[in-house]
C-alpha cells in the first residue's frame, strides 16, 4: 500500500481478532514512528510496546476510553522528555505509528495520553522515569472488521487563502 492509500484509509479500529501480530510488524511500525518529524530535531521520544496480557489489562483499566486495549494484540506507550515541543513531536510519531500499521494490514486506535489523569499512574505501570511524559497509547491489532470511510468531505474543510 502506498502512503497516500495509507493515510486516506487509515481508521480507528477498537474491536480486534485473537491474533498475535508479530514483533517484526511491530518493529517496523515503531520504526516508522522513530523516523517522524521532530522539532530541533529533538527526537525526545521513546516506544514501550505492551505485549504481556496481564499488562495490557492492567493499562486498559486505567484509561477511560480505551478498555479495548486489553483485547488488542499489542499496545504502543509513546512517551516523550519533557521539552517544549514533546506534545507535536510525540503526536507526530503517533501518526506515523498509526499509518504505518494501517499499511501493513494492521488496525490501530489512539487512545488519549497527555494531559487525562490517568498519566502518571501508567507511566508508574510502565516504569517510565518522572522526566517523561505520556503522549499516547495506541492499540494495535488485527482488525476484527473494516470500519467505514471519513464522512467529511475535502471541500468541507478546505480553504484557499483566507477562512
Amino acid at each position: 500500500m502506498d502512503a497516500i492509500e495509507a493515510i486516506k484509509t487509515r481508521r480507528s479500529v477498537r474491536k480486534y481478532l485473537d491474533k498475535e501480530v508479530p514483533k517484526e510488524l511491530l518493529e517496523i511500525i515503531v520504526d516508522c514512528g522513530r523516523l517522524s518529524a521532530t522539532a530541533r530535531n529533538e527526537q525526545p521520544w521513546e516506544f514501550i510496546v505492551i505485549t504481556d496480557k496481564e499488562l495490557k489489562r492492567k493499562v486498559a483499566e486505567q484509561t477511560d476510553h480505551g478498555k479495548f486495549i486489553s483485547e488488542a494484540s499489542a499496545c504502543i506507550a509513546v512517551v516523550c522528555k519533557d521539552s517544549k515541543y514533546y506534545l507535536e513531536d510525540g503526536s507526530a510519531a503517533t501518526q506515523n505509528i498509526l499509518v504505518s500499521a494501517n499499511a501493513l494490514g494492521l488496525g490501530s486506535c489512539w487512545v488519549a495520553g497527555d494531559k487525562k489523569t490517568y498519566c502518571n499512574s501508567i507511566l508508574k505501570l510502565l516504569n517510565v522515569p518522572e522526566s517523561f511524559r505520556l503522549v499516547s497509547l495506541i492499540a494495535i491489532g488485527y482488525p476484527a472488521f473494516i470500519p467505514s470511510p471519513s464522512k467529511r468531505k475535502l471541500e468541507e474543510v478546505l480553504h484557499w487563502n483566507s477562512f
